[in-house]
């Protein structure tokens, strides 16, 4: 990573919990001010895949360029081309532009950490296969215990562990206070690329429940599949594969076009994402010396733009920890002022995203189709884009010359 030019927290050690894509963002930040950083990822090494995540505006690009990895985030970018939404013969319908689905430059979740873990391992303390027990704060620090590793005392802890923090419930509380349930849950799992696709997806949907197709690397043999479905809450063990995939498999019967291939990946898959479309709404950011980040403060499953507010949100803890030197009061209480609202808009949008997939029935889709064939106009597919920015870019961003000087 860049040399440090200034040592402004050299005093400051700071725990933080989760390597996915809030921690390292908030770690390269604090390592270029000199601060002692640790993380802790219960997962056994970096992980890599996932969904394909993007940004999009001028604010997302300031950050990320003072970060220092806008170009390698543009270098390693999908590509992605244009989405077509098809009927149950795989007729296509309408084409939605790569710019509705995939903002100003879109890059895999685990190529995004990746490249801020590269950035940051040799200034940063990352341990792996291990993850919080217990804290506790008195008034110079916080104790930490830990699953397996010793204890260790920190200045200050960050809860970046995603939309089922443990963070979160250890300082602030059980999950169900904070989780709201939007009613539909989503699955994402690698298929073979029967379809033959380049950079581009198909979307099949039937009421209440829908799946996407996509290849977004160009790899022949390769693709990945995005499935949702509307339903009432249920009662799971996220952890347990077997017991998902009966799930997926039971909503998903019957269901017309290519459901039969996707079922049969998925009893292949090795590696199945399924959770609520859900976001995470706590009555504050920061209690004491612990401070929550990410989808562990303001998460949505999925169309929140939850990537880029967690960068934004990285960008602006560091930036408020080195204008207040460390003074973690000042700091946290800046930060959330200013993340708050800024984080709430962008949940606003993921609102929909069930619907928005998987319409509730046949007149939806219907109506669906017609406004995806207004929208995919030219002049009407800028405005969309400006308006998806609208929210991505509502946050004045403070000058913080330390981090510009790093």
């Amino acid at each position: 990573m860049t040399k440090n030019t200034t040592k402004k927290l050299a005093h400051l050690s700071v725990l933080i919990s989760g390597a996915s894509v809030a921690g390292p963002a908030l770690a390269l930040n604090l390592a270029r001010l000199g601060a002692r950083v640790t993380v802790v990822e219960k997962a056994p090494e970096l992980r890599g895949g996932g969904f394909a995540v993007d940004f999009r505006g001028h604010v997302h690009r300031t950050v990320l360029t003072a970060m220092g990895i806008w170009d390698e985030i543009h270098a390693r970018q999908t590509h992605m081309g244009r989405q077509t939404v098809v009927d149950a013969d795989g007729s296509p319908t309408v084409d939605l532009p790569a710019e509705m689905m995939s903002g100003d430059v879109e890059i895999f979740r685990g190529d995004l950490a990746q490249i801020m873990y590269e950035r940051t391992k040799d200034d940063v303390e990352y341990v792996f296969g291990d993850s919080i027990a217990s804290l506790a704060e008195d008034a110079d620090g916080v104790d930490v215990t830990f699953d397996k590793g010793a204890p260790r005392r920190f200045d200050l802890v960050v809860g970046a562990d995603g939309l089922h923090s443990n963070t979160r419930r250890l300082v602030f509380g059980d999950e169900s206070r904070y989780l709201r349930f939007f009613d539909h849950y989503v699955a994402g799992f690698d298929v073979p690329n029967h379809l033959g696709l380049d950079r581009t997806g198909r979307v099949y949907s039937e009421p209440g429940r829908a799946f996407v197709i996509g290849n977004y690397d160009g790899d022949p043999d390769r693709a990945g599949a995005l499935l949702v479905f509307r339903s009432e809450e249920l009662s799971y063990d996220r952890r347990d594969v077997t017991a998902v995939k009966a799930i997926v498999r039971e909503r998903f019967a019957g269901m017309g076009w290519e459901t039969p291939a996707v079922l049969k990946a998925l009893d292949e898959a090795d590696d199945v994402y399924f959770d609520a479309i859900a976001q995470i709404h706590v009555d504050r950011l920061t209690k004491g010396r612990v401070a929550l980040l990410g989808d562990a403060g303001y998460g949505a499953t999925m169309g929140g733009m939850g990537t880029g507010v967690a960068i934004v949100g990285a960008y602006v803890l560091a930036g408020e920890l080195a204008l207040a030197g460390g003074d973690f009061r000042t700091a946290f209480a800046e930060y959330e002022t200013r993340i708050r609202d800024f984080a709430k808009g962008c949940q606003k949008i993921s609102g929909n995203a069930g619907p928005f997939f998987a319409p509730a029935t046949e007149r939806r889709i219907r109506s669906r189709a017609r406004m995806y064939r207004i929208l995919s106009s030219r002049p009407l597919a800028r405005f969309f884009k400006r308006l998806t920015e609208k929210a991505a870019t509502n946050i004045r961003l403070r000058e913080y010359p330390a981090l510009l000087e790093a």
